[in-house]
């Protein structure tokens, strides 16, 4: 059984981390490279940079921020926004990224998720799924949440497995930022659905919420980002409780 990771995200807009609920109202967290600094020392097992306005501002990646991150840091380093080709992987990839994280560029390309599996491995393809439940279905959204779109969300994340993904990563958007758990529901329908790991995000509030989804899905990833950014919950802490639940986790 994969051990389970604890992973901070950066959500960055104007080079600085932010932070909202339910995708809006953002509010400034502090600076990213810093946090990256402070995760990697509190014993984070991943890093997720997501450059949440690159694509509604029809831009690259901040890849010069990539770099300064990649530099004071030892842990996988996802980065993701506004990636749309094999040229804009291999530049994050020479700033330091170890996976890339597609979103929007994958439900409007879906041959996209192939060509980075075929050209740098599955293993650096992140899709992330923006979902959404309204109208009594979950269904995927992209351009940071902004347009929605007629695919559902399970059957999405199939066939992103099928085209070569080697990672889903799954946010509800009714959770995100609320701090009222984890959307179990779908997190456990999309992980049952797909052989792939899947990184659990939105809602996170408590380290109850993170032995809920460990114990209730198959996700073997839990994100969160302002429980982490405004030291409501710190990682030593939080992985020391899943440890006392039993739950496998990885040691710094």
């Amino acid at each position: 059984m994969l051990k389970k990771r604890i992973i901070p995200c950066l959500d960055i807009k104007d080079g600085r981390t932010v932070k909202g609920i339910n995708f809006v109202e953002l509010r400034d967290a502090g600076d990213p490279v810093e946090l990256a600094k402070k995760y990697v020392e509190q014993g984070a097992d991943e890093l997720v940079f997501l450059d949440i306005t690159a694509t509604i501002e029809n831009r690259k990646t901040l890849i010069e921020l990539v770099k300064q991150i990649a530099l004071e840091i030892n842990i996988p380093f996802t980065v993701g926004g506004g990636i749309n080709s094999i040229e804009d992987v291999s530049n994050l990839i020479k700033a330091g990224a170890d996976k890339v994280s597609i979103n929007s560029s994958a439900v409007k390309n879906p041959a996209l998720i192939t060509k980075i599996a075929n050209q740098f491995g599955s293993q650096c393809v992140v899709v992330a799924i923006d979902t959404k439940f309204e109208n009594n279905e979950w269904k995927v959204f992209v351009n940071g949440g902004r347009t929605p779109t007629s695919l559902k969300t399970v059957e999405w994340a199939k066939k992103v497995e099928q085209l070569g993904a080697g990672e889903i990563l799954l946010t509800s958007m009714n959770n995100d930022g609320t701090k009222t758990g984890f959307a179990i529901d779908i997190t456990n329908k999309v992980s049952k659905a797909v052989n792939i790991p899947i990184i659990a995000s939105g809602g996170a509030g408590t380290k109850d919420h993170f032995k809920e989804v460990f114990e209730r899905t198959t996700a073997t990833g839990g994100l969160a980002a302002s429980i982490f950014h405004f030291g409501e919950l710190s990682i030593p802490d939080l992985k020391k409780y899943l440890k006392t639940a039993k739950i496998s986790i990885r040691c710094k």
